[in-house]
């Protein structure tokens, strides 16, 4: 969605004849938002897409809020849940509400299936682990610090690279895009923007797959996942052209905005999407004003719960936090620096941390998952010893 790009053959109209060399029909497909009235991509098949050799079983699927819920600061420490299944199977429900849903995954097996969440955006961040996701786009390698954005609807294939994967999972009601005060009415990025479009991975075009058969895939819909078997390889695409596809951004490549005093977590934005916002904390120099207090004051949630998932470094104004950790601060709570890091950060230059937040705009339901890695002393660990 970053912008427009085309890949493979096309014809040099839209909804016109295409034909392959050998004088046989393509076949176009028109994937939209919004019905006809924002982005879409057309994509063309060797075969029609809507050739369906078999339905297969349904199961059901809905998160589990969590029996204890207290309305306290969380603190999960997500490595300590073991390998399990497959990238969409292994998934670990945080917490969620009706905008978004969060999840950790450290799968301990390969999938052999293809996948279309049907019901929202994703976003999964690769912590540890390298692969290759496939779609009818082509093919985006991800590595460790990717935001791999992938639209509602598309069909694709996750495969993974050696071992040792964990991911954090977002899964979005609505379009997941960079922020609107970042674009200009054009939808170029603007100069103050924290990353530009050369920045942004899109899909590497691949030959067409002509093959028939039964090729096994999950959707995702609001109650569970269906299973169907398509009669040829979903991957049987000459062309396409767009602004849907899935995408890249690494957490890298993003420019941290800094202040003479400490800049708010809207400077971190990197993503925006209804009912929520995702911003990357990244390594940069601290405030510089003779006075500056560069770990962040005191804050209550007024309109909104925060969740910050824990990459690397040693993040300034948390102490017993490491890699694969998540602090959830609802509303109504004030959170801020534990004891001994406001005054302890008087002084420092810089910081080499990397985390992912999210700030949602409507309370937030723990799940019953987070309870087998919760740390039941977090919430009194402002007092001073």
């Amino acid at each position: 969605m970053p912008f427009y790009i085309q890949r493979g053959k096309l014809p040099s109209k839209r909804h016109i004849q295409f034909r392959s060399p050998k004088g046989e029909l393509y076949h176009e497909e028109h994937i939209s938002r919004e019905g006809f009235s924002d982005v879409y991509s057309n994509v063309y098949h060797i075969h029609p897409p809507t050739r369906v050799a078999e339905v297969g079983k349904f199961t059901p699927l809905k998160l589990k809020a969590a029996e204890d819920r207290t309305h306290r600061h969380r603190h999960l420490e997500t490595f300590k849940f073991p390998a399990e299944g497959n990238w969409l199977s292994g998934r670990k429900a945080i917490a969620f509400n009706n905008e978004v849903a969060m999840f950790t995954a450290r799968p301990a097996e390969q999938a052999d299936f293809f996948y279309r969440n049907g019901m929202c955006d994703e976003v999964i961040f690769v912590h540890y682990g390298k692969g290759t996701l496939y779609s009818y786009f082509g093919k985006l390698d991800f590595g460790p610090g990717d935001y791999i954005v992938i639209p509602r609807g598309i069909l694709y294939k996750f495969e993974m690279a050696g071992e040792d994967h964990r991911f954090f999972i977002v899964e979005s009601a609505g379009p997941v895009e960079t922020p609107n005060r970042y674009r200009n009415h054009y939808g170029q990025l603007l100069e103050h923007a924290p990353f530009c479009e050369r920045d942004f991975r899109a899909p590497e075009f691949m030959e067409p797959v002509d093959q028939r058969g039964k090729f096994r895939f999950l959707l995702r819909t609001s109650e569970g996942i269906q299973e169907y078997y398509l009669a040829q390889h979903p991957f049987d695409v000459a062309g396409w052209d767009g602004y849907y596809y899935p995408w890249i951004f690494n957490i890298r490549d993003f420019m941290p905005i800094t202040g003479k005093i400490h800049q708010p977590p809207p400077v971190h934005q990197t993503f925006q999407a209804p009912g929520y916002v995702i911003c990357s904390f990244c390594p940069r120099l601290f405030d510089y004003h003779e006075l500056a207090i560069p770990a962040p004051y005191n804050h209550s949630n007024v309109d909104s719960d925060e969740v910050l998932y824990y990459v690397e470094g040693d993040f300034m104004s948390r102490t017993g936090v490491s890699e694969g950790s998540i602090t959830i601060h609802p509303y109504g709570l004030a959170h801020g620096p534990q004891p001994g890091r406001y005054e302890g950060s008087i002084g420092k230059k810089e910081t080499l941390e990397y985390a992912v937040m999210l700030d949602t705009f409507r309370p937030l339901i723990p799940a019953q998952d987070s309870l087998l890695v919760d740390d039941p002393k977090y919430p009194l660990s402002w007092m001073e010893d």
